[in-house]
């Protein structure tokens, strides 16, 4: 086995995913705790006086105690190099956890075990589904008041459509937490609360049948466990890697993030049972990293001013094949020559390391002159092959943006234009207008707050936003429809993207029908490709 298919064979990459305030910033910190990257974990609660989530490095999101963008993150465990993709958890700023998706191998998703599945993670869970990737589930915070255990894995496969299999079960929850029992060893780990900000503490493990957890357990705990296995073992799903690997079954894991409690054997669980990077599909079918030993990448996000005193551009890439080595040239298929990637580096949120090498299922950063889209591919195979677009989600709320200072005309286009590049909002024109008229359209309101904001601090321009009334847009999808003749509704709207192509803005479902029906030939999709 090669050098490079032996790196590559070491990586996982996986994204995690949850509602807000699940305790998914918690749990990539004390994985990262386990890993060594970082000796104390911060607290992620917004007070001005507590240390910052690691993960979290931009002023609003420092301000507000939220995630807005998503962060990669990286360390190595047990013989294994990992790549954590930490995503936003609030819905409004969710397009940034679509595309991140399109990144990793597989999905970790964090659920309170006081509220069970939320509106957000069904969302994020439909484009798991969609790639048919791995899903592990950890049900965090069992040290407080939770629901019924059996109500929670209902509610999973209730709402998310996906079969669970509990690899351990808890003893209890809240003040009765006592600890987890794992099926597989028959044997319970016991809770305690360790020091919250380190790794510190040993787990107790016990077997099943020592007579030390009559001591631990009272009696109603130790019938109520036995009952409850007992019902599990006749009733959940079996283990089944081959199902898991499908996407179609979920291993499911109790714990407490903020206490440490479940975390390690969660995540040595997990690194078992994940595979190391998968092939990717292109214009030339599948490209695979074990046979495949050309470099080649996508980039799936674009952030830009990460670091004030520089005003740079990052673009992140997924390698999907071959050894990346600083300073190779590398052909970009969109923009159709040869380019040097500058500035390689790995993230630790805002700390930047430079690196030398890279391998298929890393994610690096590189400096972008302006010439990069979310969606590129680059490579350096002599077949030039195109990855798969990234979807572009339909925004939902809209907005016409007016700069205050029309003196400052030059920064806003630059300001607005890079915001838009970063793919967190999308810009269109009035049809058959200039840049004049400018309507920003958004997934979640929040995002408008993050746009004046970052024009202002990064870009020094001030803004106003008319909200707009529209909920719908569609992407026409035949080029050859005269938009002019086009017979619309008095509440539809004709626009055009950055690339030029033409859109349309409904106030209402019904418009969008009857448009189709008024319009024979009219073909309309609800997403854009990158």
């Amino acid at each position: 086995m090669s050098e490079i298919t032996n790196e590559i064979k070491k990586r996982r990459t996986f994204a995690i995913i949850s509602h807000p305030d699940a305790g998914k910033t918690t749990l990539t910190e004390k994985f990262l705790l386990y890993g060594g990257a970082i000796n104390h974990a911060g607290s992620v609660k917004g007070k001005a006086t507590a240390k910052h989530a690691v993960s979290d490095w931009m002023e609003i999101e420092k301000e507000r105690g939220i995630s807005v963008t998503s962060s990669v993150l990286q360390f190595h465990y047990g013989g294994y190099c990992i790549n954590i993709l930490d995503t936003p958890g609030h819905q409004d700023f969710s397009e940034d956890t679509y595309r991140t998706l399109m990144a990793a191998d597989s999905a970790v998703m964090v659920i309170d075990a006081s509220k069970g599945v939320e509106a957000q993670t069904r969302k994020l869970f439909k484009v798991c589904v969609m790639r048919h990737i791995p899903i592990f589930t950890f049900i965090n915070k069992m040290d407080r008041e939770a629901k019924d255990t059996f109500d929670l894995l209902d509610d999973i496969e209730k709402e998310l459509g996906i079969a669970t299999c509990p690899m351990n079960w808890p003893i209890g929850s809240g003040k009765e937490f006592k600890g987890v029992y794992d099926r597989q060893k028959k044997e319970v780990e016991l809770f305690s609360d360790t020091h919250k900000g380190t790794s510190v503490g040993e787990v107790k493990k016990l077997d099943a049948n020592n007579p030390e957890l009559d001591w631990i357990l009272d009696t109603q705990a130790r019938v109520t466990l036995e009952e409850e296995i007992e019902l599990l073992d006749g009733a959940a799903a079996e283990f089944d890697q081959e199902l898991v690997s499908q996407g179609e079954l979920s291993p499911v894991f109790f714990g407490s993030a903020l206490t440490n409690f479940g975390v390690e054997t969660f995540l040595k669980h997990f690194l078992a049972m994940t595979s190391s990077p998968l092939p990717r599909m292109s214009d030339q079918g599948e490209i695979d990293p074990m046979t495949e030993k050309d470099f080649s990448a996508f980039v799936f996000k674009i952030q830009a001013n990460m670091n004030k005193a520089h005003r740079d551009r990052i673009a992140f890439m997924r390698i999907c094949s071959g050894m990346f080595e600083a300073g190779m040239p590398v052909y970009h298929i969109q923009g159709g020559k040869d380019v040097r990637l500058s500035q390689p580096q790995q993230m630790m949120a805002s700390e930047r390391k430079m690196i030398e090498t890279a391998y298929g299922g890393d994610i690096i950063g590189v400096f972008d002159p302006g010439i990069f889209s979310i969606g590129d591919t680059l490579t350096t195979s002599k077949d030039k092959f195109t990855y798969e677009g990234i979807p572009t989600f339909a925004p939902e709320h809209f907005a016409r943006v007016r700069q205050v200072d029309t003196m400052k005309r030059k920064q806003f286009v630059k300001g607005i234009n890079q915001i838009a590049q970063e793919g967190a909002i999308q810009i269109f024109q009035e049809y058959n207008t200039g840049m004049e008229e400018i309507i920003v359209g958004v997934v979640g309101v929040l995002q408008f707050d993050v746009l004046k904001y970052r024009l202002q601090n990064e870009y020094n321009v001030e803004i106003k936003l008319e909200n707009l009334p529209y909920e719908h847009i569609r992407w026409i999808e035949n080029k050859e429809i005269n938009l002019d003749k086009l017979v619309g509704t008095s509440d539809m709207k004709k626009i055009k993207d950055l690339k030029d192509r033409p859109l349309l803005l409904f106030a209402h479902e019904w418009s969008i029908r009857m448009t189709l029906d008024r319009n024979k030939d009219l073909k309309l999709s609800e997403f854009g490709q990158s």
